[in-house]
């Protein structure tokens, strides 16, 4: 934790109960220490992002890193806090639980795809009316409705795949709950240690301290490490889905929610290196500061 917030950690932080209590199977933990480790990353180090002396990739500020990352933060953060806000400020018993696809309305309203009386044992869907009744997002308070339509489009809403807070199911399933905590913590990854170094993969590796990433710059392996970072945060989540989906082998929310934040963490670091990688903000190629002494240069292409 310290590597990546920083050198100063708060003493919630080093509490050994609390950590202990993250890893339970919780939705209001995950929460909690969302919410812990938020506070710590925004209060910790502040003044390193002021100041005259040159950052170590050649400029004097990283204002834009902090605004991309910023705001992709608070959009993801505001989706997943959400997530449970709305099933425990909705009246006990409102949303059924639910058995819909992905990618498509099955709740809109009563006529929707997911409110008729589907195959009890079929893979998509079913008889709704056996587990609470219809449920409709668009009768739904706008800002819940706005929530639950959101994760009506995105998710399956499988129940047996989903937690319930007060009654009610919640909005999106387990893995796309640690989907967008993971991505959340990319994000304030990001902004806390990344830098935009003119390319995404320079910008993807700036979060590492120079000299540990020496013989990469070196051997010229830059894109070959971003590229095994991602492969590092999809790959177990992609085994663990399509294994789910193709045989009878059936994961756990756990899992899900472990292999959904390791994805959601590479993916909020990545779009967060990419937004932030902007020539435009250095006089030229060569003034971009780099490990090993390397050095950026803009090749002539001949002319067609």
């Amino acid at each position: 934790m310290a590597w990546i917030i920083g050198d100063v950690m708060c003493i919630l932080c080093q509490q050994e109960g609390l950590m202990a209590g993250l890893v339970e199977d919780s939705p209001l933990a995950l929460v909690a220490g969302s919410v812990v480790v938020t506070v710590c990353a925004v209060k910790v180090n502040v003044s390193k992002n002021i100041g005259s002396k040159p950052l170590k990739n050649g400029r004097k500020d990283r204002k834009s890193e902090i605004r991309v990352s910023s705001v992709l933060g608070l959009i993801s953060g505001f989706l997943l806090l959400m997530f449970f806000v709305s099933p425990f400020m909705l009246e006990e018993g409102s949303v059924p639980e639910l058995s819909g696809r992905a990618n498509a309305i099955d709740y809109m309203n009563e006529d929707s795809w997911g409110n008729d009386e589907h195959s009890e044992n079929g893979k998509l869907g079913h008889n709704q009316s056996s587990h609470g009744g219809s449920f409709s997002w668009s009768e739904l308070n706008p800002m819940f409705g706005f929530v639950y339509a959101f994760g009506d489009i995105n998710c399956h809403q499988k129940h047996d795949r989903s937690w319930t807070i007060n009654e009610n199911q919640m909005p999106v399933c387990t893995r796309d709950v640690g989907i967008f905590l993971g991505f959340f913590m990319g994000c304030i990854f990001f902004r806390l240690r990344g830098l935009n170094r003119w390319t995404v993969r320079d910008s993807f590796l700036s979060v590492f301290d120079d000299d540990s990433i020496k013989s990469v710059y070196i051997a010229d392996s830059r894109m070959r490490l971003m590229f095994l970072f991602l492969a590092l945060g999809i790959i177990p989540m992609a085994i663990d889905g399509f294994t789910q989906l193709l045989t009878d082998y059936e994961s756990t929310n756990g899992v899900r929610v472990i292999t959904g934040f390791m994805a959601g963490f590479v993916l909020g670091w990545f779009v967060c290196s990419a937004l932030s990688s902007k020539p435009d903000l250095f006089d030229s190629p060569s003034s971009v500061v780099l490990p090993a002494d390397s050095r950026l240069a803009l090749i002539d292409q001949p002319d067609l």
